[in-house]
């Protein structure tokens, strides 16, 4: 039997939906609207609610969050509001949709669309915050949280990485930076393939790694939505 997936990529700066057969083919156009501020659980429920109205037909919804999701319930949202901390995102919007839908951590679900499902796979996605997913050989390692953990003296990845910081310093040593944070993953994960994704990688220059040029990729900002269609082949 085949399903059509309502795929929906929620980030601090925006979110995207589209309509995807189980192939990954798209039938609709992708939305794509400004996330609310001040993005509180109300506020960005009543905006999924009336983005998803505004889609066509359906029969699944997979939505990809910036935070930690234990059993469709949110475990922080840093770059959205305090108050994420423990809500019950999946079960207010089946509660209001009457759709099965499947939720988990947006980097996860990007690097879902990503790897190729060999080895040790590394996946960071950059935009508003700094977002991560590990595989081996296919499986998720799920909640790493690498955005959180310091990087440079009392200073996090995301500190350092974040669209705050490319704000401030400029994409050039933001790209300094970045390259830092490659060789130290890889010491740390000895990673076979590092995917980069999110909004601001099409700032990255990867002339600037000539020693992992081949175990560094650049990908579609779209997997986020693509890689939603794994919540349910898994499941």
């Amino acid at each position: 039997m085949s399903f059509l997936t309502l795929a929906i990529d929620v980030g601090g700066s925006s979110i995207k939906a589209i309509i995807l057969q189980d192939d990954g083919t798209p039938i609709s156009r992708r939305s794509l609207i400004y996330t609310p501020h001040p993005a509180t659980p109300d506020i960005i429920v009543a905006t999924l609610i009336d983005l998803i109205a505004k889609q066509g037909e359906y029969d699944r919804i997979s939505i990809g969050f910036p935070s930690v999701v234990e059993h469709g319930v949110t475990r922080g949202a840093i770059n959205l509001h305090a108050d994420w901390d423990g809500f019950p995102l999946e079960e207010v919007l089946h509660s209001q949709l009457g759709k099965p839908i499947r939720i988990a951590n947006d980097a996860d679900v990007q690097g879902c669309g990503a790897i190729a499902g060999k080895g040790v796979e590394l996946v960071i996605t950059l935009g508003t915050g700094f977002g991560s997913s590990l595989f081996f050989n296919g499986k998720l390692l799920p909640n790493l949280e690498l955005g959180q953990h310091i990087f440079v003296g009392s200073e996090t990845y995301e500190d350092c990485l974040g669209q705050a910081s490319l704000d401030q310093i400029g994409a050039e040593l933001w790209n300094i930076r970045l390259l830092e944070a490659i060789g130290t993953l890889y010491k740390l994960f000895n990673y076979d393939k590092l995917y980069i994704g999110g909004g601001n990688a099409r700032l990255v220059t990867l002339n600037l790694l000539p020693n992992l040029m081949d175990k560094v990729a650049i990908v579609s900002n779209d997997l986020g939505l693509i890689g939603g269609l794994a919540l349910w082949k898994s499941s």
